[in-house]
């Protein structure tokens, strides 16, 4: 691994953090919804879904614009604003002191940090052979997966009802759960001048003036394969924000688990998908056809998903945690090789459409899944189940289809 891929992947793991961060906490950011909305189980619910929604719902919106910029000005602008933004957005999130900051501050979060995950997906295929592409983005999508894992255990580790600093004069409190969003952001503010001085521009200045001027975003150029693609990159983010967006108040409902439970059991999500994507897809690479690894994915995934509600004890947990987190590690780096094939000249848009995809599945999955809670705690999971490994067996009948009619 050279060192340009190797701060760019520690970047990503960063920017990943500040995501992470919120996954065990948000519900217990509870001192600003109980004077809001009560405290009821109900809207508590679809506060924290709407809180995790709006975040995914903005970088659908903003991830095909920085794709786009990408191509036109270089990766490395919207990597170095996605890290800032980010930053800014985590310190605001701590310092929030109603609901509608958090949602206004949640909002911009995902508009600014939207512009890394496109760019540095980009900046992958722009120095990788064709060859190692999924292996590339295998370790991309680690470096993610680490973030997700770092996020949730460091806020358990930090989450405080209060945090009191004295130092001499200096009298410091820190209340509602933020230490958490304060330490990623020092992450971040020390990250950024790492990849300033060791991240170089990695696209050709003629490639971007070709893009400035001979393309422009428009739905009609996208092939059926890329939409299709587009769609089962929503499907799989969407069966795992369903998980993200509802287990913290499902194992503290179901089990009691408090933030530090939860990020355990985050935590381990984070790392199986991890060590997954750096050591099995690598392997199974030229030994597995891709779209194959893809459907195979799905099946676990939906077969994970579904056996949670039937989990009893933390070891039950973790084993099927474990087993979705094995499923999306198979999905995502896959899907995100194939998704770069297809964007010849234009990676930075299509990577950027593929970011909005996932984003649409981080909007859609929190919500339904916080209706499907509050009707019912085990719904959420019995209807993503099923989802997900219905999507696996048509993925590989229409493979077989299509075998059979090329003999």
């Amino acid at each position: 691994m050279n060192k340009r891929v190797f701060v760019l992947l520690f970047c990503l793991f960063v920017v990943t953090i500040g995501f992470g961060v919120t996954l065990p906490v948000l519900p217990f950011y509870a001192k600003h919804l109980h004077a809001t909305v009560g405290g009821s189980r109900e809207a508590m619910a679809i506060h924290i879904s709407l809180l995790t929604s709006i975040y995914a719902l903005a970088q659908f919106v903003f991830a095909p614009f920085w794709g786009q910029y990408s191509d036109r000005v270089g990766r490395r602008p919207p990597i170095l604003l996605g890290i800032a933004g980010a930053a800014i957005a985590q310190v605001l999130f701590g310092l929030a002191s109603s609901l509608t900051m958090l949602y206004v501050i949640r909002a911009v979060g995902g508009f600014l940090s939207s512009a890394t995950l496109p760019a540095a997906t980009a900046y992958i295929s722009d120095i990788t052979p064709e060859r190692d592409r999924s292996r590339h983005m295998a370790w991309l999508g680690t470096a993610v997966s680490l973030g997700v894992i770092a996020g949730p255990a460091f806020s358990g580790l930090t989450t405080r009802e209060d945090f009191h600093l004295t130092w001499g004069f200096l009298d410091i409190k820190i209340e509602n759960f933020a230490p958490p969003f304060f330490f990623s952001a020092l992450l971040m503010v020390l990250t950024l001048p790492i990849a300033i001085r060791w991240l170089p521009e990695s696209l050709p200045v003629r490639a971007s003036s070709a893009a400035r001027e001979r393309f422009s975003l428009n739905w009609r150029n996208l092939k059926s394969t890329l939409l299709l693609l587009l769609g089962l990159t929503l499907a799989g983010q969407f069966g795992l924000a369903v998980f993200e967006g509802t287990f913290a108040l499902y194992a503290q409902e179901r089990f009691g688990y408090g933030p530090t439970e939860t990020g355990m059991v985050f935590l381990v999500c984070g790392l199986v998908m991890a060590v997954f994507q750096a050591i099995a897809v690598g392997y199974l690479a030229g030994r597995m056809r891709t779209i194959s690894q893809v459907a195979f994915g799905f099946g676990l995934m939906g077969t994970g998903i579904f056996l949670l509600p039937m989990a009893t004890d933390l070891p039950f947990v973790l084993g099927v945690v474990s087993l979705l987190s094995i499923g999306m590690a198979l999905i995502a780096p896959n899907l995100a090789a194939l998704i770069s094939q297809q964007g010849g000249q234009h990676q930075g848009v299509v990577l950027g459409l593929q970011t909005a995809a996932n984003s649409l599945g981080q909007v859609g999955g929190p919500l339904l899944g916080g209706i499907l809670f509050a009707w019912q705690n085990r719904l959420p999971y019995l209807f993503a189940g099923t989802f997900l490994a219905g999507i696996g067996v048509l993925i590989g009948l229409n493979k077989r289809r299509k075998q059979r009619s090329s003999n």
